[in-house]
């Protein structure tokens, strides 16, 4: 058969959804198609396995052309001019196009630019102070170059962390829009909604309270007689980027298109902001550092197709310690990596047109602009802030984040699931506990009650000398064995134990007698349901003959838990468990034991 110049896979006929969903319900054999397949995200969008044209699905707007003309910022933290300007060079020489400089003192703007190309290399500053005498001399530096970049006074920022306002930063960011007006690629009005995410946010809750800054912050430049086209043609956004691959680059789509509604409701119709997207804090990890590299390049991956001007991806090892040369350049080449190699740069947005991903969009766009107007006929930002409104409903989002890390319904590799167990943790990197003030915001990553748990752990091995050793007793059915010999080996991992490979035994007496005798501190049970039903009170109690005081688990869900229980079982480990709570009272027993010991 010819099939030159025949579309792709024509000779297949089509699907329609209504065939696709006799053939799923077919295969379900009964059981409900929601609870199996549609998938439920904190944001409370229900997000269907399968989408087709006959979805009719409400496609936004093109938002770009993708990462063809992307920044790749790096962070560079001033401590001296000096050294500032030789880190900048480094970072250009490297492949990164973008620099971003904290100072917390103003710095000789030519000594701090010098050898830097603005013509090529945007360059954006995180400014404490003096942000007007700087902006002045920066832009008659760059009288000659075509400067891009933005200036981040760190206004909302500020505000949202520390529940204090400064009125006097509303008539620096008025003075700066003049300054630059021959400028219009430098953008000096940062909104940042990182705060929101880091400290447990939707991305529904993202977008909402950063617009509403934004709306707040318009209503305030009004006041200085500033024009509101000028507001959006100075304005840069930074967002920051989740865990959830789909929803982010949703996320940053749906943005776009609500900015847009925000501008068309002030008559702005046409204007020029950009939007940096910055890996998050919540995502990362102390615990298996390197899995952070991951992290980083799935988010970047979904604010690039999501359509942002440029990222700022800090460096894996940034959260525990300053970050060493190495790892600053590991995390350029992951943008440069992305465009240049795997092609990001150098097609259209792949994702454009995606039914998955529009209806992802619209979705996120339909809950935010419904949070937005409510926050709006209540008040406004100010007023939601101010009356606690906004941090009570981002705790509400944290606690159910948390809860599902705990229960491992939102794995983390590294922190709840595969933890590396080859790895030792110095405790000073490991969280002592989160205490936070519920009147403003705090970043943080999630993993931090999961870092003190395991920071009990370090603290007693440092006490005693002795690692607690878990053994895992098994017996019976292979297959089932050997299954939730592997989930307690993950599970116990956690805890930071020298959890031991798999001990097979003949049988159930034989385990007991045998894994009693041991030098393991903590003993779990793996076996099948049915041997469980057997032989399980048999293994407790002859396992409880010979020792009182080591800490006995079971892998699995026993139908006859208060009897077990009663006969000497402290717990079990399984898919409902809680890492938390089941690992902690570990913790207590094994801290008992050792200080019986030693009386």
């Amino acid at each position: 058969m010819n099939t030159k110049n025949k579309p792709l896979f024509s000779e297949f006929s089509p699907v329609s959804k209504e065939q696709w969903m006799e053939r799923v319900t077919v295969d379900l054999k009964g059981a409900d198609f929601d609870r199996k397949l549609v998938w439920k995200n904190l944001t409370g969008i229900k997000i269907q396995p399968c989408y087709t044209i006959e979805d009719k699905i409400t496609q936004l707007k093109n938002t770009g052309e993708n990462s063809q003309t992307l920044v790749n910022y790096r962070t560079i933290a001033v401590t001296s001019v000096a050294n500032g300007n030789k880190l900048a060079l480094v970072a250009v020489q490297q492949g990164v196009n973008g620099l971003i400089f904290q100072l917390k003192e103003t710095v000789p703007v030519a000594e701090l630019l010098k050898g830097i190309n603005l013509n090529e290399i945007a360059v954006s500053f995180k400014l404490k102070k003096d942000a007007v005498a700087f902006t002045k001399t920066l832009v008659a530096f760059a009288k000659e170059a075509k400067l891009k970049g933005f200036i981040d006074t760190g206004l909302i920022s500020n505000y949202v962390t520390t529940g204090v306002f400064d009125d006097n930063e509303i008539d620096v960011i008025a003075e700066l829009i003049k300054l630059v007006t021959y400028f219009p690629d430098f953008k000096v009005i940062t909104i940042s909604g990182t705060e929101y995410l880091d400290s447990g946010a939707n991305q529904v809750q993202e977008i909402a309270y950063t617009l509403s800054s934004l709306v707040f912050l318009i209503e305030k430049l009004k006041e200085k007689d500033i024009a509101v086209q000028s507001i959006f043609d100075h304005l840069n956004v930074e967002l920051a980027i989740g865990l959830e691959y789909f929803v982010e680059i949703g996320k940053f789509r749906a943005f776009n298109n609500l900015l847009a509604e925000v501008a068309a409701k002030y008559d702005v119709v046409d204007f020029c902001n950009t939007m940096t997207a910055k890996t998050s804090i919540w995502s990362k990890s102390v615990t298996d550092a390197e899995t952070n590299l991951l992290r980083c390049t799935t988010e970047a991956m979904a604010a690039i197709l999501g359509n942002v001007d440029g990222v700022l991806i800090d460096a894996y090892d940034r959260e525990f310690k300053n970050p060493s040369d190495f790892s600053s350049r590991i995390a350029g080449n992951i943008t440069t990596i992305l465009r240049e190699e795997s092609y990001f740069g150098k097609v259209s947005n792949p994702v454009d047109g995606s039914y998955y991903i529009e209806e992802v969009s619209s979705k996120i766009a339909e809950k935010a602009l419904e949070l937005f107007k409510a926050i709006e006929s209540d008040g406004g930002f100010y007023t939601a802030f101010e009356n606690e409104t906004i941090q009570q409903q981002i705790g509400e989002i944290r606690l159910q984040k948390l809860k599902l890390i705990s229960q491992r319904r939102i794995p983390m590799v590294g922190i709840n699931k595969y933890p590396n167990l080859m790895e030792t943790v110095d405790k000073k990197l490991l969280s002592k506990g989160m205490t936070s003030n519920p009147k403003v915001l705090t970043p943080r990553r999630a993993s931090l009650e999961i870092e003190a748990m395991r920071r009990v752990t370090e603290e007693l091995v440092d006490q005693t000398n002795v690692r607690p050793i878990v053994q895992l007793a098994s017996y019976g059915n292979l297959t089932m064995r050997k299954a939730r010999a592997a989930f307690a080996y993950d599970f116990m991992g956690i805890s930071g134990f020298d959890v031991h490979q798999e001990e097979s035994f003949e049988n159930a007496n034989v385990a007991a007698t045998e894994s009693a005798k041991s030098e393991a501190h903590v003993v779990v049970i793996c076996s099948s349901d049915e041997d469980y039903d057997a032989t399980a009170l048999e293994f407790i109690n002859t396992f409880r003959k010979l020792n009182k005081d080591k800490v006995l688990l079971l892998a699995g869900a026993p139908k006859n838990m208060l009897e077990l229980t009663e006969a000497g079982l402290d717990g079990v480990v399984n898919t409902r468990a809680d890492i938390l709570v089941t690992l902690s009272s570990i913790q207590e027993k094994i801290q008992k034991n050792f200080k019986s010991l030693e009386v």
